[in-house]
């Protein structure tokens, strides 16, 4: 015991050192990070050298440097606190992109899922800002149909709290916005049980939910605000499609959370292309239907969170 608790007086006392009194957080759908090599027990068979995509290593490691390039340009060259992802394929992935933020000294959290694409969410942390205490699989069950599991962790912060992170990749619109609502439900329901059972331990916690929730903005977890209701009734978003902006990436936060913290839609002039059907501008992704683009990023904008941490 005397041991544990000197081990967190030593983390809070590097902590408190640091200049910044700010965490900042970042969610990033970044579409299809998937390593060249099949997996027989996925469903992935697109991106590999012989698929549709014609998905070689070399393809594979211009998108791994692209999307390190944006958590780069986030970061500032500060070290973020935690950078949520969804779509990423594996650990192999996870720790390739990690290796290109090398010089951040980045930890990384993920578990394998059951969905049929190998389609992940994946955690990466500065230690020094989030000291993790716990993490798990929160598994979203669809009956025959599979999808990602909810990545749980928590963690000391600098303050000396407890901060409870959800990413999150919910089931997509495939089959029609109103027929597959119910497997968002579902996964919700999930992230709710989460929620109920941190609030009977810590009434007043820290919770911050992030990731790709496939759907508009909308009030529907007990405990937590969504911070980015208001972003499209401005005509802004983190998806374009059909020359809609929609803000499927969102943060969910507890009120402790919500009274110190602001969001941002990070789009960067070099994250968008012209948008020539439907004019403006819109996301730079990898790919225009099948056709390759290698200076492209992803189909979503990536948010972020900048929360004051108060002593």
């Amino acid at each position: 015991m005397k041991l544990k608790i000197n081990s967190i007086l030593f983390f809070l006392l590097i902590v408190s050192t640091l200049s910044a009194q700010t965490l900042r957080v970042v969610s990033y759908n970044v579409e299809n990070l998937f390593d060249w090599k099949h997996d027989s027990l996925k469903n992935d068979l697109e991106y590999t050298s012989t698929g549709l995509r014609h998905w070689t290593y070399s393809r594979y490691k211009n998108k791994t440097e692209q999307i390190a390039r944006v958590i780069v340009n986030i970061s500032k060259e500060k070290p973020l606190a935690l950078i949520g992802l969804c779509e990423i394929e594996n650990e192999n992935c996870v720790q390739n992109l990690n290796y290109k933020l090398r010089h951040f000294h980045y930890r990384t959290l993920h578990y394998e899922s059951s969905d049929e694409r190998g389609v992940d969410v994946a955690l990466l942390y500065d230690p020094k800002q989030f000291r993790l205490i716990d993490s798990a699989a929160l598994y979203v069950d669809l009956g025959e149909d599979h999808t990602r599991d909810i990545l749980y962790a928590a963690g000391i912060i600098a303050n000396g709290d407890t901060l409870h992170i959800m990413v999150c990749h919910l089931p997509s619109m495939i089959g029609g916005k109103t027929a597959s609502q119910w497997k968002r439900d579902q996964a919700k329901k999930v992230i709710q049980t989460k929620i109920d059972s941190i609030y009977s331990q810590q009434p007043n916690a820290s919770i911050i939910i992030m990731g790709d929730m496939n759907s508009s903005p909308v009030n529907d977890l007990l405990g937590v605000e969504n911070m980015m209701l208001t972003y499209e009734k401005k005509g802004k978003g983190t998806h374009k499609y059909h020359g809609i902006w929609t803000c499927l990436d969102q943060f969910y936060v507890s009120p402790y959370v919500q009274e110190n913290c602001k969001t941002t839609i990070y789009d960067a002039v070099f994250l968008m292309e012209k948008d020539v059907k439907f004019l403006d501008l819109k996301p730079k992704r990898t790919f225009v239907g099948y056709r390759y683009n290698k200076d492209g990023y992803s189909d979503h904008l990536p948010i972020y969170m900048e929360m004051k941490i108060n002593y």
